[in-house]
């Protein structure tokens, strides 16, 4: 029997994928626990429209994704934070993802979650540091930091 999964089955299918299963496997427990429903031609053409707008939804952020690669690796977007620092450059303390996501937030109105941010670990010296960005699975931007001395 012809299953379309409704959810990930360990060991048997993914999500939207359409298998061929047991009669009573497929019968007695996928469609009783609503993992899985029949693969009839109507359940068929809905998961065909159903991947068409997941797809064009995944295009669409994609494409959200490059617009704002696009401003923040601009010339004229550069995060600009002060910091106490000693005389050999280094800060007394950090700057971590959060300071500087609020600080590109506050200068630049762009909002991003701070868990896109590939900082291995946070700020400690003084200059201009690139921070790479995950914007989409595809998408890899950079955010130019100038971290001056108060």
């Amino acid at each position: 029997m012809k299953v379309i999964f409704l959810q990930d089955v360990r060991g048997k299918g993914k999500r939207g994928e359409v298998k061929d299963m047991p009669d009573g496997y497929a019968q007695n427990f996928l469609i009783k626990q609503n993992k899985a429903k029949a693969a009839t031609s109507a359940a068929m053409s809905q998961l065909k429209g159903q991947q068409r707008a997941e797809e064009k939804r995944e295009e669409e952020e994609r494409q959200e994704a490059i617009k704002l690669k696009a401003v923040l690796e601009d010339k004229k977007t550069v995060v600009s934070l002060s910091a106490k620092a000693g005389t050999d450059g280094r800060l007394f303390g950090a700057i971590s993802s959060k300071q500087l996501i609020q600080a590109l937030n506050k200068q630049f109105g762009i909002t991003i979650n701070k868990h896109k941010l590939e900082m291995k670990e946070p700020i400690k010296m003084l200059g201009f540091i690139n921070v790479p960005v995950k914007l989409h699975k595809d998408v890899t931007g950079t955010i130019r930091v100038h971290v001056e001395e108060k």
